[in-house]
């Protein structure tokens, strides 16, 4: 009896050299964007222009974001990959107003740490991206804090798809693995947001919000004070929310998008058959029998 065949992990989207050092520069542009309060000394341009510095930010945000997407997609970014992003974004979108503003309940996260697993993290960046995108035009949500959200949640989806244990690892460990790193990065993508709403605040304000004067130390502790103070709850709701929906619903969800991409085959080409080559419009041959498509 011959051994089953070994398990290998489809990709809608492969990571080439071209789109990974598109990744790897929004990343560290990111990085910037986000902590450039405790990165640019007190004494800086930089520091001197905090409440000019997000808007500047989220401009270049948008652009870097919109590179990603485009290089993705040139590289390697199918019509069936296409379709799926569509449904996943969609549905995502459709799934982030459900329980907005009761207690960080956004069921959107557990459906992109789910999706960036099976998918990959190439399309797990562009979906994360594309779906904050549209959650946002649906539900009112443009601002400057959209390019954070959406670089953010990019990132939020394609850790998912870099997680270990891609082939072989299934079950009830693959679930646990999920819900705890949509535990842990649902309270980063809070905090990582955190820091592109935080410089807005006046210094005047609080004690607890930015100071372009003070040193980095001073300003890390009124950053952890702001999040305490106005966020953890918030991203508690949701670290929990993902786990729970991650843990009951995961296995069927899991399941279910790994039977579309068997199916979709998005790593095999289709071909007409070469004894029929000229079907119609309607998909069948001039002697009316129905073209077939063979993969290659």
């Amino acid at each position: 009896m011959s051994a089953p065949p070994a398990r290998t992990r489809l990709h809608a989207v492969r990571v080439r050299p071209r789109s990974l050092a598109a990744l790897v520069l929004v990343g560290a542009v990111g990085v910037v964007a986000f902590g450039w309060p405790f990165l640019a000394p007190p004494a800086s341009q930089l520091s001197a222009h905090a409440q000019d510095a997000p808007w500047l930010f989220a401009g270049l945000l948008v652009l870097l974001v919109a590179v990603v997407a485009a290089t993705i997609s040139e590289s390697d970014l199918g019509p069936k990959a296409v379709a799926m992003l569509g449904v996943l974004a969609a549905t995502g979108a459709a799934l982030r107003p459900i329980g907005a503003g009761t207690a960080g309940i956004e069921p959107m996260f557990f459906l992109m740490v789910l999706s960036g697993r099976v998918l990959g993290p190439g399309f797990g960046f562009t979906l994360g991206s594309v779906t904050m995108f549209a959650s946002a035009l649906l539900t009112g949500g443009v601002g400057p804090w959209l390019p954070f959200q959406m670089l953010s949640m990019g990132w939020f989806t394609m850790g998912a798809g870099l997680l270990p244990g891609a082939v072989r690892l299934r079950g009830r460990g693959e679930l646990f693995l999920l819900a705890g790193y949509g535990f842990l990065a649902s309270l980063a993508y809070g905090t990582v947001m955190n820091l592109a709403g935080w410089p807005f605040l006046s210094t005047a304000a609080s004690d607890i919000s930015f100071d372009a004067h003070a040193s980095v130390p001073a300003n890390l502790a009124r950053f952890m004070a702001y999040c305490l103070a106005t966020s953890l709850g918030w991203d508690l709701g949701r670290a929990v929310c993902t786990v729970v929906l991650t843990l009951f619903l995961g296995p069927a969800v899991l399941r279910a998008l790994r039977r579309a991409t068997r199916r979709a085959a998005f790593e095999t080409a289709v071909t007409f058959d070469a004894r029929d080559p000229s079907p119609d419009e309607y998909g069948t041959s001039p002697s009316g029998t129905a073209a077939v498509k063979h993969p290659t």
